[in-house]
């Protein structure tokens, strides 16, 4: 059986980190009041190096943007957590024999970063990042890429668990998976196709795939 998570915001709190990160980067360059928020608001999708020659720009930083992009990196990495329940419930279903992969969005370094310093890494057979192959989710060449990471084929079929309804839950369903919306907190209101299940929490995500039969 085959199961692919996204990662932000769904075995992650990428939004906490985030909103660490950019309090500490406002104390360190003094920046004014209302900072924070306008770097998380520029940043609360996806990151990218582009984002940073904006916000130098825009706070009239003097540091280059590269360097300011390295320090976001090793910044967030270190500042986001586990979501409650992953690490033990991947080791339990790499037990149970699901062949598991990672299907994210996002420039390669930081997400890769958040991988290796959460320590999530080590549980996956492949980890897919759309910088990597030139193929963002919801593109069905993206959950394509993923299965081949994994050692399998994607028409063999799945799961695929994450956040958002288009990307995630939209894109999956269209490549033929089933899928599993963890919500955190909000109702389902939009998405071109119905997830087939709707948790809150993505340790209810993985409960359910363990009692998954086939």
């Amino acid at each position: 059986m085959l199961a692919f998570f996204d990662l932000d915001n769904t075995l992650i709190d990428r939004r906490g980190g985030l909103e660490d990160w950019a309090r500490g980067f406002a104390r360190s360059r003094r920046l004014p009041e209302g900072s924070e928020s306008v770097i998380c608001e520029r940043l609360r999708e996806r990151a990218y190096p582009a984002d940073f020659v904006h916000l130098r720009e825009a706070f009239g930083l003097g540091d280059d943007p590269g360097d300011l992009w390295h320090e976001y990196v090793d910044g967030v990495a270190r500042s986001v957590r586990c979501l409650p329940g992953v690490r033990e419930g991947l080791e339990a279903l790499r037990g149970a024999g699901w062949t598991l992969g990672i299907a994210t969005n996002g420039a390669g370094d930081i997400q890769r970063a958040k991988l290796a310093a959460t320590g999530l890494a080590s549980h996956f057979d492949g980890i897919c990042v759309s910088e990597e192959i030139g193929a963002r989710k919801p593109a069905y060449e993206h959950f394509d890429a993923a299965a081949a990471l994994c050692g399998v084929r994607l028409s063999a079929g799945g799961w695929m668990v994450g956040d958002n309804p288009d990307t995630d839950m939209g894109g999956a369903s269209a490549a033929g998976l089933r899928t599993v919306w963890v919500a955190n907190g909000r109702e389902w209101a939009s998405g071109p196709r119905e997830p087939d299940a709707v948790v809150q929490r993505v340790a209810e995500a993985i409960e359910l795939l363990r009692e998954v039969k086939g």
